[in-house]
C-alpha cells in the first residue's frame, strides 16, 4: 500500500510515518524541504507547497491513502499565509485525490475549529462553529475541515476522516513544550512566563503516541459505510489536566522554579488586543508575547468528549498522562545532557 503524508517531517508526521513504514507500507512524504530523518526511516520525500496545485497533484498519483497532516499553526501571521497553507492546500489535496483514485484521506484538523474565547466543558462533536474566531490559524482550519467533511462519498469513492486531536506532546516535539520552557526560564520578570487566571482552568492533551493511534485508527476503520466516513472526533488523553499544575510538573522535572505569579484573563486580554492593534500597524511579523486568542487558551478550560471516537474508530489512549510525563522528562533531560 502507497501512502502520502504531507507534513511528514513534523512532529505528527514523522511519528505517522514511522508507524507506516514498520506496518510495511511505502511512504512518501509531501513537504516545502527535505528531511533526512523521513528518508532514514525509508520514506520517499517529495519537495512541494501545498499551495502548489500541480506539485500536489502530482503527490497524490498513485497513492491508496494520504494522511494530510501538515498546516500553518500559530497564533499570529499574515491571513493570506494561513489561507494559502490550511485552505488552499487542503483544496488541492483534496483535489488531487480525486483525480488519482485516492482512496482514504485522514485530516489532522484541530478542537480550535469548534471553539474561540468561551471556555468548551466536556463538548463533544455536536457543538457548531463558532461565528467568529480569534486567530486565523483557527478560522482556515475551520474552513479547510468543512471541506474535507463536504468531500468524502462525493464524486467517486474517496472516504475522509477529520481528527481533532488537542496540544499533541511529548519526547520529540520541538516547539510546544521547548516553547514554555524558554519562557518560564527567561531572565527578565518582564517577558517570563505567568500563570494567566486562576491557574486552576482544566485542559485536554494528547500524547503524540495516542495521536498517532487516532490516526491509524481512522485510517484502519474508513472503509464504504463506516460511521467515520465524513466525520470529525475529538482525540486527547481522555481526562483533562489542570494546565499550570502539568505545566510546573514538567519544568520541575527539568530544574526550573514552578511558576507562581499571575495575571488577570482580563489583563492578558486586553494587553494582547493592544498588542495586535500594534503590531498590525506597523506591520510586525515576529509573533507578539501576548493575543486574545493566547489569552483564552492559557486562562480558559477547554476539555472534550472523546466517547464518539472511542466507539466509532476503536480510539483509546494507551499511554496515560503520568507515563508520558515520565518520557517527556527523561527526553528533555537527556537533550541537555548532550547538549
Amino acid at each position: 500500500m502507497k501512502i502520502l503524508v504531507t507534513g511528514g517531517g513534523g512532529f505528527l508526521g514523522s511519528a505517522l510515518v514511522k508507524k507506516l513504514i514498520e506496518r510495511g507500507y511505502q511512504v512518501s512524504v509531501l513537504n516545502r524541504r527535505r528531511y533526512a530523518e523521513a528518508e532514514k526511516m525509508g520514506a520517499v520525500s517529495i519537495m512541494a507547497d501545498l499551495s502548489d496545485a500541480d506539485k500536489v497533484m502530482e503527490a497524490c498519483a498513485g497513492m491508496d491513502a494520504v494522511f494530510h497532516a501538515a498546516a500553518k499553526a500559530g497564533f499570529w501571521g499574515d491571513y493570506n499565509d494561513y489561507y494559502a497553507a490550511n485552505v488552499t492546500g487542503t483544496k488541492n489535496i483534496i483535489a488531487g485525490c480525486r483525480k488519482h483514485g485516492v482512496n482514504k484521506l485522514i485530516y489532522t484538523s484541530s478542537p480550535s475549529v469548534a471553539y474561540s474565547a468561551d471556555e468548551a466543558l466536556n463538548m463533544d462533536e455536536s457543538a457548531p462553529y463558532p461565528a467568529k474566531y480569534l486567530c486565523y490559524y483557527s478560522q482556515t482550519k475551520a474552513e479547510a475541515e468543512r471541506m474535507v467533511i463536504a468531500a468524502s462519498g462525493k464524486d467517486g469513492g474517496l472516504l475522509t476522516v477529520s481528527l481533532r486531536p488537542h496540544l499533541i506532546w511529548g519526547p520529540g516535539d520541538n516547539h510546544l513544550i521547548p516553547r514554555v520552557i524558554k519562557a518560564a526560564a527567561e531572565k527578565s520578570a518582564l517577558k517570563r512566563l505567568k500563570i494567566v487566571g486562576s491557574g486552576l482552568n482544566k485542559v485536554d492533551i494528547t500524547y503524540i503516541d495516542n495521536a498517532v493511534d487516532a490516526h491509524l485508527n481512522a485510517f484502519d476503520a474508513l472503509i464504504p459505510g463506516a460511521k467515520c466516513a465524513g466525520a470529525v472526533y475529538f482525540i486527547s488523553q481522555g481526562e483533562p489536566v489542570v494546565l499550570w499544575e502539568f505545566i510546573n510538573r514538567i519544568l520541575c522535572g527539568v530544574n526550573i522554579a514552578p511558576l507562581e505569579k499571575k495575571v488577570s484573563y482580563n489583563f492578558a486580554y486586553l494587553a494582547g488586543m493592544v498588542f495586535e492593534t500594534v503590531y498590525r500597524l506597523f506591520g510586525i511579523k515576529s509573533e507578539p508575547r501576548m493575543t486574545r486568542f493566547l489569552a483564552a487558551q492559557l486562562s480558559k478550560s477547554h476539555y472534550f468528549n472523546i466517547a464518539r471516537a472511542r466507539s466509532e474508530i476503536g480510539y483509546q489512549p494507551k499511554v496515560s498522562t503520568e507515563e508520558g510525563l515520565v518520557k517527556l522528562i527523561e527526553s528533555l533531560n537527556n537533550n541537555v545532557e548532550r547538549g
